[in-house]
């Protein structure tokens, strides 16, 4: 195994067991407030016991979030200092900015949310709430921003010495790429926050245990998952495809299996591609679609992998495709299962309906899998670039730590991870168990009368 391959194989382990932590992040985030929201203006302390509890939750998955988000970026010095020296001047500034600013608004007023509820007014605890989710959001943005120049340059210049630098910083933070992923992103981790809310309410209801609170949560999940998994295929993942086809026709033949330029082509439900006949084997094919969701009409030609050089073809293919179709596969089950769960919720039956309740509750894991399989597919859709288009990634890695040093650190921190992970799942575990608080809160001593 060379060390580019485990420097690779250590950056997606590490980036993906990272990201686990952010996406519910920022979607119990948007949550929270909405739970904070209904509080207030229906003076109903539910949703406030509601909205402590998933604070509770918040706190830890924030702080594992922090640990295992350091050392994302002390790997650009370390397992890919080449693409850090050359394009330092260009992805340093938003990189500077997710740290300076968002990191800490969020991080001040998650202390203020957490721990400040007896001394704020309902107004400012409401705003801390509020100001906790947009800092997660706008250091979503910077990172995101970051990726899509990765995905799509814009704004740089070349600098005599070979390196990058920006000529707009307006025009980096506008990049139309990262508008569109942002969108999209955003709306996965929200469908994350609403599932793993469902799963508890679900479980509540199903256990006959903090039932009332367990319907709260249901009622929210559903109603706030259904809008983020119709807008997660559209309009958000509609506009970001046809972006994708755009920019870079590779991806999309690799994501379809599409070895040949076709008119009229089709998509692919199931197949498995096969690099050596180029052709995918046992496939189930709806005739005409990918060309209308492309260019809107049947007629279009759709680049395929044979007019794409084949050392500009993304690699590994075969994962390429299958992560594109696990993520729109679930995307698909998880807008079925939403609206189903939401016109029993309007009918007044959802409570009742066991055969929909413990879908809800062991469907959490899946956006996960489903978020993942989608930066897998933007990653490896990009591949052999690690700039699209400027610089191949095996250009970028450090050339002076051996593969002997790449395989230690990536199984210590296998091993660090593994630690997180049981600590996480019994924190969250005995949160679930002790339930919501159910007692109202001592009056009040406001420090503010906003």
């Amino acid at each position: 195994m060379t060390a580019l391959l485990l420097h690779r194989i250590h950056f997606a382990f590490t980036i993906t067991y990272h990201y686990l932590f952010p996406q519910l992040t920022m979607g119990l985030a948007l949550l929270i407030v909405v739970l904070k929201t209904i509080a207030i203006r229906h003076k109903d302390e539910r949703y406030n016991q509601a909205a402590r509890f998933w604070a509770r939750i918040f706190a830890i998955n924030f702080l594992i979030g922090v640990v295992t988000g350091i050392p994302m970026e002390f790997q650009f010095g370390t397992n890919w200092s080449q693409f850090a020296r050359v394009t330092g001047g260009v992805i340093g500034q938003p990189l500077a900015m997710e740290g300076v600013f968002s990191f800490f608004l969020e991080s001040a007023f998650l202390g203020l949310f957490l721990f400040g509820e007896k001394r704020l007014s309902p107004k400012m605890h409401w705003a801390s709430a509020f100001l906790v989710f947009v800092g997660s959001w706008i250091s979503g943005f910077f990172i995101i921003i970051t990726n899509a120049w990765m995905q799509h340059p814009v704004a740089y210049q070349v600098l005599p010495n070979g390196t990058y630098e920006v000529t707009s910083f307006w025009g980096l933070l506008t990049n139309p790429w990262g508008l569109l992923q942002y969108s999209h992103n955003m709306s996965g981790a929200v469908i994350t926050g609403s599932f793993v809310m469902c799963a508890v309410g679900a479980f509540y209801v199903l256990e006959n245990r903090f039932a009332e609170q367990g319907k709260i949560f249901l009622r929210v999940g559903v109603v706030v998952g259904l809008i983020s998994c119709t807008a997660q295929i559209f309009p958000t993942g509609d506009l970001h495809g046809r972006y994708i086809a755009k920019h870079q026709p590779a991806a999309v033949a690799g994501m379809e299996g599409l070895f040949s330029t076709q008119r009229g082509a089709g998509i692919v439900l199931i197949g498995q591609p096969n690099e050596e006949k180029q052709t995918i084997d046992n496939p189930l094919v709806v005739n005409n679609v990918l060309s209308f969701l492309i260019y809107g009409t049947t007629e279009a030609e759709v680049k395929g992998l044979d007019q794409i050089p084949r050392d500009q073809w993304p690699e590994p293919l075969p994962l390429l495709f299958y992560s594109y179709h696990i993520m729109a596969g679930l995307g698909t089950y998880f807008v079925l299962l939403m609206v189903v769960a939401a016109f029993l919720l309007w009918r007044g039956k959802l409570f009742h309906t066991r055969w929909v309740l413990w879908p809800l509750m062991l469907s959490f894991p899946l956006p996960y899998i489903a978020n993942t399989a989608g930066w897998m597919t933007a990653e490896i859709g990009r591949q052999p670039w690690v700039v699209y288009g400027l610089i191949r990634t095996s250009e970028g890695y450090s050339k002076y730590v051996s593969a002997g040093n790449g395989l230690f650190t990536l199984l210590g921190f296998m091993g660090m991870y593994t630690v997180l992970s049981m600590l996480f799942i019994v924190l969250v575990y005995r949160i679930v168990q002790k339930g919501p608080e159910i007692t109202a809160l001592a009056p009040a001593v406001p420090m503010s009368t906003v």
